[in-house]
């Protein structure tokens, strides 16, 4: 069981409601982290629309922005983000062995050179705290200035997604299976 109880839209004041609502109308649903971050509506207005702008508004290709998200969820072995984002990486064209490899802590087949680029930048921001001017010319060579901002915040906002689902402790749907190893 979570830490947090998940809030009864009939019991939330106006300001949970109305994010519990625009959440709900935006993603299909409140799951996840929101349940608990709707405990400090502030807080959880400001984290959901940096996450969704950087998730649905700007033009970084899905594919590389999952490569990110599942390295992301492998980093801080976050079960939650595993489970909800495997199946948006095969959406967006990911395969069943580079989700595989990343699982396994391994370097999976990248197809292209972005793929390359995007997982070598990640990889070394995950593992380094930091990136080499390699990397980060790298990057902007393949986006721009501003897409490499947007993606290096991506990275970092999944970050405090993670660290949120493993500190709330945050329940994978019923039914569901953890699949990281520890």
């Amino acid at each position: 069981m979570g830490r947090l109880a998940t809030l009864d839209p009939a019991q939330m004041d106006d300001a949970q409601k109305a994010l519990h609502d625009r959440i709900a109308a935006r993603r299909g649903g409140v799951r996840g982290p929101f349940n608990a971050w709707l405990h400090s509506p502030e807080l959880c207005d400001r984290v959901e629309s940096l996450g969704a702008y950087l998730r649905f508004e700007t033009d970084i290709p899905m594919a590389l922005k999952e490569i990110a998200v599942l390295l992301v969820a492998r980093a801080f072995t976050s079960q939650y983000m595993w489970r909800a984002h495997v199946r948006f990486a095969l959406r967006h064209g990911l395969t069943q062995e580079q989700i595989d490899a990343i699982r396994e802590r391994r370097e999976p087949p990248l197809r292209s050179d972005a793929e390359r680029i995007v997982y070598d930048f990640a990889s070394e921001l995950l593992r380094d705290h930091q990136v080499s001017d390699r990397s980060w010319n790298a990057l902007v060579g393949l986006f721009d200035a501003r897409r490499a901002v947007e993606f290096t915040a991506l990275i970092g906002n999944f970050c405090m997604v993670a660290l949120a689902l493993n500190a709330f402790r945050v329940d994978l749907p019923d039914g569901d299976e953890a699949l990281l190893p520890a």
